[in-house]
Protein backbone atom coordinates (compact mmCIF):
# COMPACT_ATOMS: atom_id res chain seq x y z
CA UNK A 1 0.00 0.00 0.00
CA UNK A 2 2.81 2.36 0.92
CA UNK A 3 4.59 1.55 -2.37
CA UNK A 4 1.46 2.42 -4.34
CA UNK A 5 1.09 5.74 -2.52
CA UNK A 6 4.78 6.46 -3.08
CA UNK A 7 4.46 5.79 -6.84
CA UNK A 8 1.32 7.93 -6.96
CA UNK A 9 3.15 10.82 -5.28
CA UNK A 10 6.07 10.46 -7.71
CA UNK A 11 3.69 10.49 -10.68
CA UNK A 12 1.92 13.54 -9.28
CA UNK A 13 5.20 15.40 -8.77
CA UNK A 14 6.25 14.63 -12.36
CA UNK A 15 2.95 15.91 -13.77
CA UNK A 16 3.24 19.09 -11.66
CA UNK A 17 6.85 19.74 -12.71
CA UNK A 18 7.33 22.90 -14.75
CA UNK A 19 9.08 21.43 -17.78
CA UNK A 20 8.61 20.83 -21.49
CA UNK A 21 5.94 18.14 -21.79
CA UNK A 22 6.39 14.97 -23.84
CA UNK A 23 3.31 15.30 -26.06
CA UNK A 24 4.72 14.44 -29.50
CA UNK A 25 3.85 10.86 -30.44
CA UNK A 26 4.83 8.98 -33.60
CA UNK A 27 2.02 10.49 -35.72
CA UNK A 28 2.81 14.04 -34.61
CA UNK A 29 6.54 13.38 -35.08
CA UNK A 30 5.91 12.32 -38.70
CA UNK A 31 3.67 15.37 -39.14
CA UNK A 32 6.46 17.68 -37.91
CA UNK A 33 8.96 16.25 -40.43
CA UNK A 34 6.54 16.08 -43.36
CA UNK A 35 4.92 19.41 -42.46
CA UNK A 36 8.27 21.20 -42.28
CA UNK A 37 9.60 19.70 -45.50
CA UNK A 38 6.44 20.25 -47.55
CA UNK A 39 5.99 24.00 -47.47
CA UNK A 40 6.33 26.33 -50.41
CA UNK A 41 9.37 24.53 -51.86
CA UNK A 42 7.57 21.96 -54.02
CA UNK A 43 5.58 24.82 -55.59
CA UNK A 44 8.68 27.00 -56.21
CA UNK A 45 11.74 24.78 -56.73
CA UNK A 46 10.69 22.68 -59.79
CA UNK A 47 11.39 25.66 -62.02
CA UNK A 48 14.88 26.22 -60.58
CA UNK A 49 15.78 22.51 -60.68
CA UNK A 50 14.72 22.20 -64.34
CA UNK A 51 16.51 25.41 -65.30
CA UNK A 52 19.85 24.23 -63.90
CA UNK A 53 19.45 20.53 -64.82
CA UNK A 54 18.69 21.38 -68.45
CA UNK A 55 16.34 18.44 -69.13
CA UNK A 56 13.24 16.76 -67.73
CA UNK A 57 14.98 13.43 -67.16
CA UNK A 58 17.93 14.88 -65.25
CA UNK A 59 15.64 17.08 -63.14
CA UNK A 60 13.67 13.99 -62.05
CA UNK A 61 16.94 12.24 -61.18
CA UNK A 62 17.89 15.27 -59.07
CA UNK A 63 14.59 15.05 -57.17
CA UNK A 64 15.03 11.32 -56.44
CA UNK A 65 18.70 11.67 -55.49
CA UNK A 66 17.91 14.71 -53.35
CA UNK A 67 15.50 12.57 -51.31
CA UNK A 68 18.15 9.83 -51.09
CA UNK A 69 20.73 12.30 -49.76
CA UNK A 70 18.21 13.51 -47.16
CA UNK A 71 17.64 9.88 -46.13
CA UNK A 72 21.40 9.42 -45.58
CA UNK A 73 21.57 12.61 -43.54
CA UNK A 74 18.47 11.76 -41.52
CA UNK A 75 19.89 8.35 -40.53
CA UNK A 76 22.98 10.14 -39.17
CA UNK A 77 20.74 12.56 -37.29
CA UNK A 78 18.78 9.62 -35.86
CA UNK A 79 21.98 8.33 -34.25
CA UNK A 80 22.89 11.80 -32.95
CA UNK A 81 19.35 12.38 -31.66
CA UNK A 82 19.31 9.30 -29.42
CA UNK A 83 22.99 9.61 -28.42
CA UNK A 84 22.70 13.29 -27.44
CA UNK A 85 19.01 13.50 -26.39
CA UNK A 86 18.76 17.29 -26.27
CA UNK A 87 16.44 19.63 -28.13
CA UNK A 88 18.14 22.07 -30.48
CA UNK A 89 19.20 19.79 -33.34
CA UNK A 90 22.42 20.73 -35.17
CA UNK A 91 23.27 23.42 -32.65
CA UNK A 92 23.09 21.14 -29.60
CA UNK A 93 25.09 18.36 -31.26
CA UNK A 94 27.84 20.64 -32.58
CA UNK A 95 28.11 22.48 -29.24
CA UNK A 96 28.43 19.17 -27.40
CA UNK A 97 31.04 17.79 -29.84
CA UNK A 98 33.10 20.78 -31.04
CA UNK A 99 32.54 23.31 -28.28
CA UNK A 100 30.82 26.66 -27.81
CA UNK A 101 32.26 28.74 -30.66
CA UNK A 102 31.28 26.39 -33.51
CA UNK A 103 27.87 25.83 -31.95
CA UNK A 104 27.33 29.57 -31.51
CA UNK A 105 28.19 30.24 -35.18
CA UNK A 106 25.51 27.76 -36.28
CA UNK A 107 23.06 29.30 -33.81
CA UNK A 108 23.95 32.84 -34.95
CA UNK A 109 23.41 32.11 -38.66
CA UNK A 110 20.22 30.15 -37.98
CA UNK A 111 18.62 32.73 -35.68
CA UNK A 112 19.77 35.74 -37.72
CA UNK A 113 19.29 34.49 -41.29
CA UNK A 114 18.23 30.91 -41.96
CA UNK A 115 14.95 30.40 -40.16
CA UNK A 116 13.61 33.99 -40.07
CA UNK A 117 14.20 34.40 -43.81
CA UNK A 118 12.67 31.01 -44.66
CA UNK A 119 9.68 31.74 -42.43
CA UNK A 120 9.22 35.18 -43.97
CA UNK A 121 9.29 33.72 -47.50
CA UNK A 122 6.73 31.05 -46.57
CA UNK A 123 4.50 33.65 -44.89
CA UNK A 124 4.63 35.90 -47.97
CA UNK A 125 3.86 32.91 -50.21
CA UNK A 126 0.84 32.17 -48.00
CA UNK A 127 -0.47 35.74 -48.20
CA UNK A 128 0.09 35.97 -51.97
CA UNK A 129 -1.89 32.79 -52.65
CA UNK A 130 -4.70 33.77 -50.26
CA UNK A 131 -5.06 37.22 -51.85
CA UNK A 132 -4.63 36.06 -55.45
CA UNK A 133 -8.35 35.23 -56.03
CA UNK A 134 -9.23 38.78 -54.93
CA UNK A 135 -6.76 40.39 -57.39
CA UNK A 136 -7.06 38.17 -60.48
CA UNK A 137 -5.88 40.75 -63.00
CA UNK A 138 -2.98 42.18 -61.00
CA UNK A 139 -0.55 41.43 -58.21
CA UNK A 140 -1.86 41.79 -54.62
CA UNK A 141 -0.89 45.15 -53.02
CA UNK A 142 2.46 45.22 -51.24
CA UNK A 143 0.97 46.41 -47.93
CA UNK A 144 -1.82 43.81 -48.02
CA UNK A 145 0.55 40.86 -48.47
CA UNK A 146 2.87 42.07 -45.68
CA UNK A 147 -0.04 42.74 -43.32
CA UNK A 148 -1.63 39.31 -43.89
CA UNK A 149 1.76 37.58 -43.47
CA UNK A 150 2.29 39.42 -40.17
CA UNK A 151 -1.21 38.54 -38.92
CA UNK A 152 -0.62 34.87 -39.81
CA UNK A 153 2.70 34.78 -37.90
CA UNK A 154 1.19 36.52 -34.85
CA UNK A 155 -1.80 34.16 -34.78
CA UNK A 156 0.34 31.03 -34.97
CA UNK A 157 2.72 32.48 -32.36
CA UNK A 158 -0.27 32.89 -30.02
CA UNK A 159 -1.32 29.27 -30.68
CA UNK A 160 2.20 27.99 -29.95
CA UNK A 161 2.39 30.10 -26.79
CA UNK A 162 -0.96 28.76 -25.57
CA UNK A 163 -0.47 25.02 -25.96
CA UNK A 164 1.95 22.47 -27.38
CA UNK A 165 -1.03 20.20 -28.00
CA UNK A 166 -2.81 22.84 -30.11
CA UNK A 167 0.32 23.47 -32.14
CA UNK A 168 0.87 19.77 -32.84
CA UNK A 169 -2.81 19.26 -33.74
CA UNK A 170 -2.60 22.12 -36.26
CA UNK A 171 0.52 20.47 -37.66
CA UNK A 172 -1.26 17.09 -37.92
CA UNK A 173 -4.32 18.52 -39.69
CA UNK A 174 -2.45 20.72 -42.16
CA UNK A 175 0.06 18.00 -42.96
CA UNK A 176 -2.84 15.78 -44.02
CA UNK A 177 -4.18 18.74 -46.04
CA UNK A 178 -0.82 19.17 -47.80
CA UNK A 179 -0.64 15.51 -48.71
CA UNK A 180 -4.23 15.59 -50.03
CA UNK A 181 -3.41 18.64 -52.21
CA UNK A 182 -0.33 16.95 -53.65
CA UNK A 183 -2.31 13.69 -54.02
CA UNK A 184 -4.80 15.64 -56.18
CA UNK A 185 -1.95 16.85 -58.42
CA UNK A 186 -0.51 13.32 -58.63
CA UNK A 187 -3.87 11.65 -59.43
CA UNK A 188 -4.73 14.21 -62.12
CA UNK A 189 -1.24 13.77 -63.57
CA UNK A 190 -1.54 9.98 -63.62
CA UNK A 191 -4.91 10.29 -65.38
CA UNK A 192 -3.20 12.46 -68.00
CA UNK A 193 -0.46 9.85 -68.44
CA UNK A 194 -3.04 7.07 -68.81
CA UNK A 195 -4.65 9.15 -71.57
CA UNK A 196 -1.32 9.23 -73.39
CA UNK A 197 -0.19 12.75 -72.45
CA UNK A 198 3.41 11.99 -71.54
CA UNK A 199 5.45 13.30 -74.47
CA UNK A 200 7.87 15.21 -72.20
CA UNK A 201 8.48 12.03 -70.18
CA UNK A 202 9.53 9.79 -73.09
CA UNK A 203 13.22 8.84 -72.62
CA UNK A 204 14.10 10.08 -76.09
CA UNK A 205 12.66 13.51 -75.25
CA UNK A 206 13.27 13.67 -71.50
CA UNK A 207 17.07 13.66 -71.88
CA UNK A 208 17.26 16.21 -74.69
CA UNK A 209 19.53 19.03 -73.46
CA UNK A 210 19.41 22.51 -74.91
CA UNK A 211 23.06 22.63 -73.88
CA UNK A 212 25.23 20.16 -71.94
CA UNK A 213 24.93 20.99 -68.22
CA UNK A 214 28.17 21.51 -66.30
CA UNK A 215 28.89 19.89 -62.95
CA UNK A 216 28.45 23.31 -61.38
CA UNK A 217 24.95 23.64 -62.88
CA UNK A 218 23.99 20.18 -61.62
CA UNK A 219 25.26 21.18 -58.16
CA UNK A 220 23.05 24.28 -58.30
CA UNK A 221 20.09 22.07 -59.32
CA UNK A 222 20.68 19.99 -56.17
CA UNK A 223 20.91 23.19 -54.15
CA UNK A 224 17.52 24.30 -55.54
CA UNK A 225 16.00 20.91 -54.65
CA UNK A 226 17.50 21.16 -51.17
CA UNK A 227 15.30 24.20 -50.52
CA UNK A 228 12.23 22.00 -51.10
CA UNK A 229 13.66 19.22 -48.90
CA UNK A 230 14.85 21.51 -46.09
CA UNK A 231 13.28 20.69 -42.74
CA UNK A 232 14.07 16.96 -42.72
CA UNK A 233 16.12 17.43 -39.53
CA UNK A 234 13.57 19.51 -37.60
CA UNK A 235 12.28 16.73 -35.34
CA UNK A 236 15.73 16.76 -33.72
CA UNK A 237 14.97 20.30 -32.52
CA UNK A 238 12.19 19.04 -30.22
CA UNK A 239 13.70 15.73 -29.04
CA UNK A 240 12.90 16.46 -25.39
CA UNK A 241 9.18 16.72 -26.22
CA UNK A 242 9.00 13.42 -28.15
CA UNK A 243 7.40 10.44 -26.42
CA UNK A 244 9.99 7.62 -26.23
CA UNK A 245 12.48 9.42 -28.52
CA UNK A 246 14.75 6.38 -28.85
CA UNK A 247 11.93 4.59 -30.64
CA UNK A 248 9.83 7.31 -32.23
CA UNK A 249 12.64 9.60 -33.50
CA UNK A 250 14.17 7.04 -35.92
CA UNK A 251 10.76 5.58 -36.82
CA UNK A 252 9.39 9.00 -37.77
CA UNK A 253 12.48 9.69 -39.91
CA UNK A 254 12.33 6.33 -41.69
CA UNK A 255 8.62 6.80 -42.47
CA UNK A 256 8.64 10.47 -43.46
CA UNK A 257 11.69 10.90 -45.73
CA UNK A 258 10.82 8.08 -48.22
CA UNK A 259 7.18 9.26 -48.27
CA UNK A 260 8.16 12.86 -49.09
CA UNK A 261 10.65 11.70 -51.76
CA UNK A 262 7.93 9.59 -53.42
CA UNK A 263 5.40 12.43 -53.27
CA UNK A 264 7.87 15.00 -54.68
CA UNK A 265 8.93 12.74 -57.56
CA UNK A 266 5.36 11.86 -58.52
CA UNK A 267 4.33 15.53 -58.24
CA UNK A 268 7.05 16.55 -60.72
CA UNK A 269 6.03 13.74 -63.06
CA UNK A 270 2.46 15.05 -62.84
CA UNK A 271 3.65 18.57 -63.71
CA UNK A 272 5.37 17.29 -66.86
CA UNK A 273 2.27 15.34 -67.89
CA UNK A 274 0.42 18.59 -68.53
CA UNK A 275 3.16 21.16 -69.15
CA UNK A 276 6.05 21.28 -71.53
CA UNK A 277 9.45 22.22 -70.08
CA UNK A 278 9.12 25.63 -71.70
CA UNK A 279 5.72 26.23 -70.05
CA UNK A 280 7.05 25.19 -66.64
CA UNK A 281 10.05 27.52 -66.95
CA UNK A 282 7.74 30.38 -67.94
CA UNK A 283 5.47 29.84 -64.91
CA UNK A 284 6.02 31.68 -61.62
CA UNK A 285 3.46 29.46 -59.83
CA UNK A 286 3.72 25.93 -61.18
CA UNK A 287 0.82 24.46 -59.19
CA UNK A 288 -1.50 27.30 -60.22
CA UNK A 289 -0.58 26.91 -63.90
CA UNK A 290 -1.19 23.16 -63.54
CA UNK A 291 -4.62 23.81 -62.02
CA UNK A 292 -5.60 26.32 -64.69
CA UNK A 293 -4.75 23.83 -67.46
CA UNK A 294 -6.42 20.73 -66.01
CA UNK A 295 -8.95 21.61 -63.30
CA UNK A 296 -11.03 24.14 -65.23
CA UNK A 297 -13.68 25.71 -62.99
CA UNK A 298 -12.04 24.05 -59.97
CA UNK A 299 -8.68 25.71 -60.61
CA UNK A 300 -9.22 27.77 -57.41
CA UNK A 301 -8.41 24.59 -55.47
CA UNK A 302 -4.68 25.00 -56.20
CA UNK A 303 -4.16 28.47 -54.65
CA UNK A 304 -6.13 27.36 -51.58
CA UNK A 305 -4.08 24.15 -51.33
CA UNK A 306 -0.80 26.07 -51.53
CA UNK A 307 -2.07 28.51 -48.88
CA UNK A 308 -2.97 25.63 -46.54
CA UNK A 309 0.40 24.01 -47.20
CA UNK A 310 2.33 27.16 -46.35
CA UNK A 311 0.16 27.86 -43.28
CA UNK A 312 1.14 24.47 -41.84
CA UNK A 313 4.77 25.16 -42.81
CA UNK A 314 4.76 28.44 -40.85
CA UNK A 315 3.41 26.65 -37.78
CA UNK A 316 6.07 23.94 -38.02
CA UNK A 317 8.93 26.40 -38.46
CA UNK A 318 7.73 28.53 -35.52
CA UNK A 319 7.43 25.45 -33.31
CA UNK A 320 10.91 24.14 -34.05
CA UNK A 321 12.91 27.37 -34.47
CA UNK A 322 11.67 28.64 -31.09
CA UNK A 323 13.13 25.49 -29.53
CA UNK A 324 16.46 26.40 -31.10
CA UNK A 325 16.40 29.78 -29.31
CA UNK A 326 15.37 27.97 -26.13
CA UNK A 327 18.31 25.54 -26.40
CA UNK A 328 20.77 28.34 -27.20
CA UNK A 329 19.67 30.33 -24.15
CA UNK A 330 19.93 27.25 -21.93
CA UNK A 331 23.58 26.85 -22.99
CA UNK A 332 24.24 30.53 -22.18
CA UNK A 333 24.61 31.64 -25.83
CA UNK A 334 21.46 33.78 -25.80
CA UNK A 335 19.76 35.79 -23.02
CA UNK A 336 18.58 33.43 -20.27
CA UNK A 337 15.04 34.81 -20.49
CA UNK A 338 14.67 32.79 -23.72
CA UNK A 339 15.33 29.56 -21.75
CA UNK A 340 12.22 30.04 -19.61
CA UNK A 341 8.79 28.49 -20.07
CA UNK A 342 5.27 29.47 -19.03
CA UNK A 343 4.42 28.38 -15.49
CA UNK A 344 1.12 26.73 -16.53
CA UNK A 345 1.24 26.15 -20.30
CA UNK A 346 4.87 24.88 -20.22
CA UNK A 347 5.59 26.61 -23.55
CA UNK A 348 8.74 28.69 -24.31
CA UNK A 349 6.87 31.99 -24.70
CA UNK A 350 9.93 34.35 -24.71
CA UNK A 351 11.65 32.23 -27.39
CA UNK A 352 8.48 32.19 -29.50
CA UNK A 353 8.01 35.96 -29.19
CA UNK A 354 11.68 36.56 -30.10
CA UNK A 355 11.38 34.30 -33.16
CA UNK A 356 8.17 35.97 -34.34
CA UNK A 357 9.66 39.46 -33.89
CA UNK A 358 12.75 38.64 -35.98
CA UNK A 359 10.59 37.05 -38.69
CA UNK A 360 8.29 40.08 -38.94
CA UNK A 361 11.33 42.35 -39.26
CA UNK A 362 12.56 40.15 -42.15
CA UNK A 363 9.31 40.46 -44.12
CA UNK A 364 10.25 42.56 -47.09
CA UNK A 365 12.97 42.07 -49.69
CA UNK A 366 13.92 38.54 -48.65
CA UNK A 367 14.60 37.00 -52.06
CA UNK A 368 18.24 38.09 -52.07
CA UNK A 369 18.77 36.08 -48.87
CA UNK A 370 17.25 32.76 -50.06
CA UNK A 371 20.47 31.67 -51.79
CA UNK A 372 22.44 32.33 -48.62
CA UNK A 373 19.94 30.21 -46.67
CA UNK A 374 20.48 27.10 -48.83
CA UNK A 375 24.27 27.44 -48.62
CA UNK A 376 24.32 27.93 -44.82
CA UNK A 377 21.81 25.08 -44.43
CA UNK A 378 24.05 22.62 -46.23
CA UNK A 379 27.11 23.92 -44.43
CA UNK A 380 25.51 23.21 -41.03
CA UNK A 381 24.41 19.71 -42.15
CA UNK A 382 27.97 18.82 -43.16
CA UNK A 383 29.54 20.15 -39.95
CA UNK A 384 27.01 18.22 -37.86
CA UNK A 385 27.55 14.90 -39.64
CA UNK A 386 31.33 15.41 -39.50
CA UNK A 387 30.74 15.75 -35.76
CA UNK A 388 29.19 12.27 -35.77
CA UNK A 389 32.44 10.81 -37.12
CA UNK A 390 34.51 12.85 -34.65
CA UNK A 391 32.33 11.68 -31.74
CA UNK A 392 32.79 8.06 -32.84
CA UNK A 393 36.56 8.55 -32.54
CA UNK A 394 36.49 10.72 -29.43
CA UNK A 395 33.96 8.65 -27.44
CA UNK A 396 34.02 5.11 -28.91
CA UNK A 397 32.49 3.55 -25.77
CA UNK A 398 29.56 5.96 -25.59
CA UNK A 399 26.16 4.24 -25.49
CA UNK A 400 24.54 4.51 -28.93
CA UNK A 401 21.02 3.04 -29.15
CA UNK A 402 21.33 3.51 -32.94
CA UNK A 403 24.64 3.11 -34.73
CA UNK A 404 24.62 3.62 -38.51
CA UNK A 405 27.16 2.07 -40.85
CA UNK A 406 30.22 4.29 -41.33
CA UNK A 407 29.63 4.36 -45.11
CA UNK A 408 26.45 6.41 -44.58
CA UNK A 409 28.04 9.56 -43.03
CA UNK A 410 31.10 9.21 -45.29
CA UNK A 411 28.90 9.03 -48.43
CA UNK A 412 26.92 12.04 -47.28
CA UNK A 413 30.05 14.08 -46.61
CA UNK A 414 31.54 13.24 -50.03
CA UNK A 415 28.35 14.45 -51.73
CA UNK A 416 28.26 17.48 -49.40
CA UNK A 417 31.85 18.49 -50.23
CA UNK A 418 31.29 18.13 -53.99
CA UNK A 419 28.02 20.07 -53.86
CA UNK A 420 29.40 22.98 -51.83
CA UNK A 421 32.66 23.03 -53.79
CA UNK A 422 30.97 23.40 -57.15
CA UNK A 423 28.33 25.77 -55.75
CA UNK A 424 31.15 27.98 -54.46
CA UNK A 425 32.78 27.82 -57.89
CA UNK A 426 29.53 28.65 -59.74
CA UNK A 427 28.22 31.30 -57.29
CA UNK A 428 31.28 32.62 -55.40
CA UNK A 429 29.62 35.88 -54.32
CA UNK A 430 26.49 34.23 -52.87
CA UNK A 431 28.40 31.47 -51.06
CA UNK A 432 31.11 33.91 -49.92
CA UNK A 433 28.54 36.25 -48.40
CA UNK A 434 26.92 33.26 -46.69
CA UNK A 435 30.26 32.50 -45.01
CA UNK A 436 30.73 36.18 -44.07
CA UNK A 437 27.27 36.26 -42.45
CA UNK A 438 28.18 33.21 -40.36
CA UNK A 439 31.62 34.56 -39.36
CA UNK A 440 30.17 37.85 -38.10
CA UNK A 441 29.18 35.80 -35.06
CA UNK A 442 32.82 35.36 -33.98
CA UNK A 443 33.24 38.81 -32.33
CA UNK A 444 29.72 38.55 -30.89
CA UNK A 445 30.67 35.24 -29.25
CA UNK A 446 33.85 36.56 -27.66
CA UNK A 447 32.20 39.77 -26.41
CA UNK A 448 28.89 38.27 -25.30
CA UNK A 449 29.85 34.79 -24.11
CA UNK A 450 33.59 34.55 -23.46
CA UNK A 451 34.05 37.94 -21.81
CA UNK A 452 33.18 37.12 -18.20
CA UNK A 453 34.40 40.28 -16.42
CA UNK A 454 31.82 42.66 -17.79
CA UNK A 455 30.99 45.88 -15.92
CA UNK A 456 28.53 45.35 -13.08
CA UNK A 457 25.97 47.70 -14.59
CA UNK A 458 25.59 45.31 -17.55
CA UNK A 459 24.68 42.45 -15.23
CA UNK A 460 22.22 44.69 -13.38
CA UNK A 461 20.52 45.71 -16.63
CA UNK A 462 20.28 42.09 -17.77
CA UNK A 463 18.94 41.05 -14.37
CA UNK A 464 16.31 43.79 -14.44
CA UNK A 465 15.22 43.00 -18.02
CA UNK A 466 15.02 39.29 -17.20
CA UNK A 467 12.95 39.96 -14.08
CA UNK A 468 10.55 42.23 -16.01
CA UNK A 469 10.29 39.67 -18.80
CA UNK A 470 9.43 36.96 -16.27
CA UNK A 471 6.62 39.03 -14.81
CA UNK A 472 5.18 39.96 -18.22
CA UNK A 473 5.38 36.44 -19.71
CA UNK A 474 4.77 34.56 -16.42
CA UNK A 475 7.74 32.27 -17.05
CA UNK A 476 10.36 30.42 -15.00
CA UNK A 477 13.31 28.15 -15.72
CA UNK A 478 12.14 24.58 -16.42
CA UNK A 479 12.70 21.94 -13.76
CA UNK A 480 14.48 18.96 -15.24
CA UNK A 481 13.99 15.42 -13.99
CA UNK A 482 17.44 14.09 -12.94
CA UNK A 483 16.35 10.55 -13.82
CA UNK A 484 15.79 11.58 -17.44
CA UNK A 485 19.08 13.45 -17.86
CA UNK A 486 21.67 11.49 -19.87
CA UNK A 487 25.29 11.33 -18.60
CA UNK A 488 26.56 12.93 -21.82
CA UNK A 489 24.39 16.01 -21.54
CA UNK A 490 25.52 18.14 -18.64
CA UNK A 491 22.32 20.17 -18.51
CA UNK A 492 21.81 22.84 -15.87
CA UNK A 493 18.99 21.81 -13.57
CA UNK A 494 16.99 25.00 -13.28
CA UNK A 495 14.39 25.65 -10.60
CA UNK A 496 12.04 28.62 -10.25
CA UNK A 497 14.09 30.00 -7.33
CA UNK A 498 17.24 30.08 -9.47
CA UNK A 499 15.85 32.71 -11.80
CA UNK A 500 18.15 35.55 -10.80
CA UNK A 501 21.13 33.54 -9.59
CA UNK A 502 21.41 31.81 -13.00
CA UNK A 503 22.10 35.01 -14.89
CA UNK A 504 25.86 35.06 -15.41
CA UNK A 505 26.40 36.21 -18.98
CA UNK A 506 25.02 38.86 -21.26
CA UNK A 507 24.31 36.51 -24.17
Amino acid sequence: MEDKEKKKDEGSSKSDRVTLKKEIGLLSACAIIIGNIIGSGIFISPKGVLEHAGSVGLSLIVWVCGGGICALGSMCYAELGVTIPKSGGDYSYVTEIFGGLVGFLLLWSAVLIMYPTTLAVIALTFSNYVLQPLFQNCLPPFIATRLLATICILFLTWVNCSSVRWATRIQDVFTVGKLLALALIIVVGLVQICRGHYDALRPSVAFEFSEDPSVGQIALAFLQASFAYSGWNFLNYVTEEVVEPRKNLPRAIYISIPLVTLVYTLTNIAYFSSMSPQELLASNAVAVTFGEKLLGMFSWVMPISVALSTFGGINGYLFTSSRLCFSGAREGHLPYLLAMIHLKNCTPIPALLCTATIVILCIGDTHNLINYVSFINYLSYGVTIAGLLYLRKKRPNLTRPIKVNMLIPISYLIFWAVLLGFSLYSEPVVCGLGMVIMLTGVPIYFVGVQWKDKPKWIYKVVERVTYRGQKVCYVVFPQEDPSETEPLTNLLLYTPCSVLSGITTLF
